[in-house]
């Protein structure tokens, strides 16, 4: 069975997390490093988890502002989504990202992370919330 690859897609870093293989739940994978809008090299460095979790589908979290109007980085997120489409093949689907990096960083807050720890995996633990979050609504 195919998984789901969810991306929190920021301007230096790409969280990355991959659904099990029912489609249920959401695991953090791998913070990757890139330099934006070098897309080329971004699937050149998710390539290998595409093809390791045997991914069929993308989603890629959308940062909306709290009014719902669509901002910079969120067609930074749109402008990823296409060309990463366009280069692999596979649907992005894109979704809500609202607050996900603050409910990541409250969470590893809570959990007693140190600062440095946190700064390590907040984008692959905003990648699980977003993932997961579609995978709920999905019925997946």
């Amino acid at each position: 069975m195919k998984r789901v690859m969810g991306l929190d897609v920021g301007s230096k870093t790409i969280g990355v997390a991959v659904s099990d293989l029912m489609g249920w739940t959401a695991q953090g994978v791998e913070t990757v490093y890139w330099t934006e809008p070098d897309f080329d090299e971004a699937v050149r460095l998710l390539r290998p988890f595409i093809e390791q979790y045997d991914v069929k589908e993308v989603v890629v979290g959308h940062p909306k502002n709290m009014n719902g109007t669509v901002g910079p980085r969120g067609e930074a997120s749109e402008a990823f989504a296409e060309a990463f489409t366009e280069q692999t093949g596979l649907p992005c689907v894109l979704v809500d990202e609202r607050l996900t990096t603050m409910q990541a960083e409250r969470m590893l807050i809570s959990a007693d992370v140190s600062r440095k720890k946190r700064k390590a995996v907040i984008d692959k633990m905003a990648a699980v919330m977003i993932l997961q979050n579609y995978l709920d609504r999905s019925g997946k």
